[in-house]
């Protein structure tokens, strides 16, 4: 500052903030807030499906396994996954008696339920997905009756229809626990 022109330093404050306050921008706003539904998303065949977060509880490339005498085909063997023992089960096997063609893209949903604790072979897993609740459907169309039993709710996203598919429904389904021939 020049001698003689000082001013005071609550002016001098006072200006500084008038000129940060004309050429700040402002804050984003959130316009609105929108509910979502949060789900791993796999394919069984034709079918898209998703499963809730909380239920599968790893995904897995299709491990070694060792085939269990008297079972019934949809079950495919045990395998051995970090010292535990996890029957691996082909989840179109169980729902349509047509077993999966393994793949690369092929895996292994594993699902820990009350006691369960099982992996599912299915076609593919898509990974996780964003489901709008205004994007819920109010019934789920075409839905077989095979899988219908552990279907909880769908939801339209990217132009398909995508049915939640209940691991809790299914670890606690008296079919599924009938695994000898």
């Amino acid at each position: 500052m020049a001698q003689g022109t000082s001013q005071h330093p609550l002016h001098v404050l006072q200006e500084i903030e008038a000129r940060c306050r004309k050429f700040a921008a402002g804050l984003p706003q959130q316009e609105e807030v929108r509910e979502e539904w949060l789900g791993i998303a796999f394919r069984v065949g034709e079918l898209h499906l998703a499963a809730p977060l909380g239920e599968v509880v790893e995904l897995l490339t299709f491990p070694a396994m060792t085939r269990v005498p008297g079972a019934k085909s949809w079950v495919l063997g045990v395998a051995n996954v970090r010292g535990n023992l996890l029957p691996v089960m082909d989840l179109s096997g169980f729902l349509y008696d047509r077993s999966t063609a393994l793949t690369k893209r092929s895996r292994v949903l594993v699902l820990k339920h009350g006691g369960v604790f099982a992996g599912l072979l299915v076609d593919e897993v898509i990974g996780q997905r964003h489901f709008l609740e205004e994007n819920r459907l109010s019934e789920l169309p075409g839905v077989d009756i095979a899988v219908a039993p552990y279907l909880e709710r769908a939801y339209r996203h990217d132009e398909e229809n995508w049915a939640v598919f209940s691991m809790r429904r299914l670890a606690e389904s008296p079919l599924f626990m009938q695994v000898a021939v």
